[in-house]
């Protein structure tokens, strides 16, 4: 019987390479975490901080820094952070140095609620809390808060964050009642009355080219209010 060693070699071959890949990835399995690290991604104004993620992740998860890397359990770590108030998304993974990242996306508050209760309005409209480590600087709502009114002030923001000149100059958003807004200005004494929001586009298209006009005139300082209530008209209020 004739031997077929070129088929015995490769076989052996063959079980050799499977067990260094088994003893490879075991002993990468039995390897521990050598460093933890934070990244936070897009906003450079920190409303939570590195130190306040790994106490977090300590008081929720456990000591992560020399654990092997088995143990770990990566989607667990990403629904720890995703359950803080400050985060709008979350990737955790390790690196082959065995270094645990974890890349955090915060919320981004577009206005704050001045009332009973202190919150910011985020860029999805929904409530977030304040921060103890940085301060938003974003306009004020102030008046009538509910949640009709909040979804009617969101509406606005959102138009005003999509125009640069808007989104520079207006500081605050006044809820007199629902469908009765005003908004006041960084650099004006005068109330712009907007109304509801309704037509939110006609109605700026209609400021804009009011201030344009009356900043050219040099006449912004004589109005006390200017309405945009009406269709296809601003009323002004002179002082």
């Amino acid at each position: 019987m004739r031997i077929n060693w070129d088929y015995i070699k490769l076989t052996f071959l063959s079980v050799a390479v499977v067990a260094l890949y088994g003893f490879a990835g075991h002993r990468n399995q039995q390897k521990k975490v050598e460093n933890v690290s934070v990244k936070f991604v897009g906003e450079s104004n920190l409303y939570l901080t590195e130190d306040a993620v790994n106490k977090l992740l300590i008081q929720n998860y456990g000591p992560l820094k020399n654990t092997p890397k088995e143990q770990l359990v990566l989607n667990t770590i990403e629904e720890i952070l995703l359950s803080n108030d400050m985060v709008k998304n979350a990737q955790v993974y390790l690196t082959v140095n065995g270094e645990l990242v974890s890349k955090i996306i915060q919320r981004k508050p577009i206005g704050r609620i001045e009332g009973v209760s202190k919150f910011y309005l985020d860029d999805q409209g929904k409530r977030m809390p304040l921060s103890k480590y940085h301060s938003a600087r974003v306009p004020i709502i102030t008046g009538k808060i509910t949640g009709k009114t909040l979804e009617d002030a969101y509406m606005i923001l959102d138009y005003i964050n999509q125009d640069d000149f808007l989104r520079k100059n207006v500081i605050g958003i006044h809820i007199e009642e629902e469908g009765n807004y005003q908004l006041r200005f960084r650099m004006e004494n005068f109330v712009v009355n907007l109304g509801g929001v309704d037509n939110l586009n006609k109605k700026f298209k209609n400021f804009m080219a009011f201030y344009a006009k009356a900043a050219k005139d040099n006449s912004l300082e004589d109005y006390a209010t200017v309405s945009l209530e009406f269709n296809n008209q601003v009323v002004c209020t002179k002082i």
